[in-house]
C-alpha cells in the first residue's frame, strides 16, 4: 500500500457548470484508488469565475478533497500549469471538462504506468454528440474518440492530454511546463510530449482505462472539426520548426501536399457519390493542408479569449431572447 496518496486529478474548465460536475462526479466515483487519489483540483478559466460555487457544493459532499484554483487569464496551457502550481502529487492524471472517466479510469492509468514504466500513459476515448447530427454523426463520434491498441502496453507515440496521466518529474518539468504561446491555438500538450520524446521519454496505453467525450453542439459540426484537422496537421510541422529543423520542414510540407492533393482528390468522389466517408476524407486532406500552412498567422483559436468571447456571445443571446 502506498503510504501517502500520490496522484492528482487536474480540470481545466471554462463556464461549463453542468459538464464540469459530470466530470468532477466521474473523478470521485473511482474505484480501487482510495489508498492513491490524494486530491481533485479544478482549475478555473472564467474572469468571473463562475465555478466557484459549483466546485464548493461537490467539495462538501465529497470524502477526497476538491481545491479550486483561479487562473483569470483565458488560456489552456495557462490552466494547466496552475492547476499544476495547486498539487505537490508527483503522479498527475489530466481529465477535461468535458469528460467523464469511467470507474475504473484512474486504477487503469495507474497499473499500465506500473507496468509499462512510462513518463505518460493514455487511455481510450469514446465520442459523443448530440442528436440531429446527420450524416456526419459516424465521423464526428471517431473524431471526438480515441483509439489504441489492445492492453497495457508501451507505444510510439504520444496521444493529447485529455486522459492522461504524467509522471510530473519526467514529464512535466519546471515550474510551467505547458507552454502558454498555445494558450489560444492549443497543442501546449504537443509541444509538451516533443519535448519528452527528445529527452528520451516512453509513452504508454492504458486499454481500460476509458472516457467518454461530450462534444456541445457548436463543435459537433464537420466545419469545427475540418478546422481542428487542420490544426493536428500543423503540429509536424511546427514542432520541427521550433527545433529549427528545416529539412523536416521541408519533408512534413512535401508529405502535406501529397496528402492534399491525393485526399482531395477522393474526397470529391466521396461527395459526388454521397458518400458518408467523404468526412473522414475531407480530414485527411485538412491535415495535409495544415502540414503546407503550419507557420504564423494560419493558426486557428480554439481557446482562450476566442472561446470567452464565444461564450458572452451566447450568454447576451440568451439575455435577449
Amino acid at each position: 500500500m502506498t503510504a501517502r496518496p500520490d496522484v492528482a486529478i487536474i480540470i481545466p474548465t471554462l463556464r461549463r457548470p453542468e459538464s464540469l460536475e459530470r466530470a468532477v462526479r466521474s473523478a470521485l466515483a473511482q474505484t480501487g484508488v482510495s489508498d492513491r487519489l490524494r486530491e481533485i483540483v479544478v482549475v478555473d478559466n472564467d474572469p468571473q469565475a463562475s465555478s466557484r460555487d459549483t466546485t464548493a457544493r461537490l467539495a462538501a459532499e465529497a470524502s477526497t478533497p476538491i481545491v479550486w484554483r483561479h487562473a483569470p487569464s483565458p488560456g489552456v496551457a495557462t490552466a494547466r500549469n496552475e492547476g499544476l502550481a495547486a498539487t505537490t502529487a508527483p503522479l498527475i492524471a489530466f481529465l477535461d471538462d468535458d469528460e467523464a472517466a469511467s470507474p475504473g479510469w484512474l486504477a487503469a492509468l495507474l497499473a499500465a504506468q506500473t507496468l509499462t514504466g512510462a513518463d505518460a500513459v493514455f487511455g481510450p476515448i469514446r465520442g459523443r454528440v448530440p442528436d440531429g447530427t446527420g450524416w456526419t454523426r459516424a465521423y464526428l463520434e471517431r473524431f471526438f474518440g480515441r483509439e489504441g491498441p489492445d492492453g497495457a502496453r508501451l507505444i510510439d507515440a504520444p496521444y493529447g492530454c485529455g486522459n492522461a496521466l504524467l509522471v510530473r518529474a519526467t514529464a512535466l518539468p519546471g515550474d510551467a511546463p505547458f507552454s502558454t504561446d498555445a494558450d489560444q491555438s492549443g497543442g501546449e500538450d504537443d509541444v509538451l510530449f516533443a519535448g519528452l520524446a527528445a529527452r528520451g521519454g516512453r509513452f504508454g496505453w492504458a486499454a481500460d482505462a476509458w472516457v467518454d467525450e461530450f462534444a456541445p453542439p457548436h463543435r459537433a459540426t464537420l466545419r469545427y472539426a475540418l478546422t481542428r484537422a487542420f490544426a493536428y496537421g500543423q503540429g509536424p510541422s511546427q514542432t520541427a520548426a521550433a527545433a529549427r529543423d528545416w529539412p523536416a520542414v521541408a519533408r512534413w510540407m512535401a508529405i502535406g501536399a501529397a496528402q492534399a492533393v491525393v485526399w482531395g482528390l477522393v474526397a470529391l468522389g466521396l461527395t459526388l457519390a454521397a458518400s458518408p466517408r467523404r468526412a473522414d476524407m475531407m480530414d485527411r486532406c485538412a491535415r495535409g493542408i495544415g502540414k503546407l500552412f503550419w507557420m504564423k498567422g494560419f493558426e486557428p483559436h480554439f481557446y482562450g479569449v476566442r472561446e470567452l468571447a464565444r461564450l458572452d456571445r451566447q450568454a447576451a443571446a440568451k439575455t435577449v431572447a
